[in-house]
């Protein structure tokens, strides 16, 4: 098997970070696979597997997934691979298995932390999908999985292995923006109404027991593939499912790591049906720097789904603004522009999945170092959680990095979640 790697020094205020070193080297095994098990088939599996697949020195050799119609449309998009992946509903069978090198955990947000702790304790690198974990404390316990055990962790926030991105993280921290103190990103959309399921059986094949895992809870249609997003013991609302993405780019470009104050406004406010999530939420954070030597800053997340699209900020229906005392960098897509400055502009370049996952492969086989580790994932996801808990409590709360916890009891109660017997996140000293 590709040998374990260590991480070097990511983060030199993390009390968790390694002493410095680097990576071990795999330069000896030029040859050797890295064999990749993808589990959650059903969106983002599907997408990733191709991917993967199309990698040099990557075989896929394992599809899970509960539901075993997630199976066959997977398998058509490989086309003809060298050897067709065995399929298997329970991630557990794979994860015994020692000639499988890494995991992409690409289930419900629930899962997340779980399968990736399991496959950690087991040796095994992950790419684990964003957000990164379904609480505060799972990520924490994900980024110390990758200091014990020594595997590369990767968050799938693939703006990161983007050129145009790395060039505008570049461009801020070099002051062209001046003294940033505001960024905001939002999302709006038209999601359809999800109305009201009442309990019924699973569908014919599916283990809904597996599916579920740590949590719990009847099954319905509406607790079902996709729209698990909207439900607290399952999923992060539309800040965890697209936030992430606008907030980990701010993050990256203007070099930000936590806030220090958190509030939240917003609601369900046009949605009569099942969902548990706000479909309009506003969430603030307030950072104590900021990059150019700004005192602080201060980022917005926004989305209101439901929305028409292109009706929204910027004439945008997702889009980032990032504003400087020189000018403001508007994101369209991967792409950017500088108004009020000196006109600068970056167009995307290749497809920045493939690159994220050549960069995974690359960090498993000791030739790179990951371009999203896990304690980047979860300082970005933290983000998401904290807007959550901020509008779940209705209280403006203060955040203390070092304990990873608020000045507020109620959600500092929410840092964390039940687990169902047999699918407890294992603690790691």
């Amino acid at each position: 098997m590709l040998r374990a790697v260590t991480r070097r020094q990511f983060l030199t205020a993390s009390a968790l970070t390694l002493p410095a070193g680097s990576y071990a080297r795999a330069a000896d095994q030029p040859n050797e696979k890295v064999r990749v098990a993808v589990m959650g088939l059903r969106i983002r599996g599907k997408q990733l597997a191709p991917v993967l697949a199309a990698t040099p020195h990557v075989e896929v050799t394992h599809l899970v997934d509960p539901d075993p119609a997630m199976f066959k449309p997977v398998l058509e998009v490989l086309k003809t691979p060298a050897r067709s992946p065995a399929t298997v509903a329970d991630i557990r069978r794979v994860l015994d298995d020692p000639s499988v090198t890494a995991v992409v955990v690409a289930a419900p947000d629930h899962w997340h932390a779980l399968a990736t702790v399991w496959a950690a304790e087991r040796g095994k690198h992950v790419y684990v999908e964003k957000p990164v974990s379904h609480n505060l404390i799972e990520g924490r316990r994900m980024v110390q999985a990758a200091r014990k055990y020594k595997v590369v962790i990767q968050a799938g926030t693939q703006r990161r292995s983007q050129p145009s991105i790395i060039a505008a993280r570049d461009y801020v921290r070099a002051g062209k923006l001046g003294k940033v103190a505001f960024a905001r990103a939002w999302i709006s959309g038209d999601r359809p109404n999800i109305g009201f399921a009442k309990p019924e059986p699973p569908p014919a094949g599916v283990d809904y027991s597996l599916w579920l895992g740590p949590a719990d809870g009847p099954f319905t249609k509406n607790r079902f593939h996709y729209n698990w997003h909207w439900f607290w013991d399952l999923g992060t609302g539309e800040i965890g499912n697209n936030g992430i993405h606008g907030l980990d780019v701010i993050r990256f470009v203007c070099g930000l790591d936590a806030p220090t104050k958190v509030s939240c406004a917003g609601g369900k406010y046009h949605y009569d049906d099942d969902q548990q999530t706000p479909d309009t939420q506003t969430a603030t954070f307030d950072f104590p720097g900021g990059p150019g030597g700004a005192a602080g800053c201060t980022v917005v997340w926004e989305h209101r789904i439901w929305e028409k699209k292109g009706q929204g900020p910027e004439g945008q229906s997702y889009g980032i603004t990032i504003h400087g005392d020189r000018g403001t960098m508007l994101f369209s897509g991967d792409a950017w522009t500088v108004r009020g400055g000196d006109g600068a502009a970056e167009k995307p370049q290749g497809d920045p999945v493939r690159e994220h996952v050549r960069n995974f492969v690359a960090s498993i086989r000791g030739q790179a170092e990951p371009n999203a580790e896990i304690e980047e994932g979860h300082k970005s996801t933290r983000l998401c959680h904290l807007g959550n808990l901020a509008y779940r409590t209705g209280k403006t709360l203060r955040f203390d990095a070092t304990t990873e916890t608020t000045d507020d009891p109620a959600a500092n109660q929410l840092l964390g979640r039940g687990y169902r017997k047999g699918f407890e996140l294992p603690r790691v000293e």
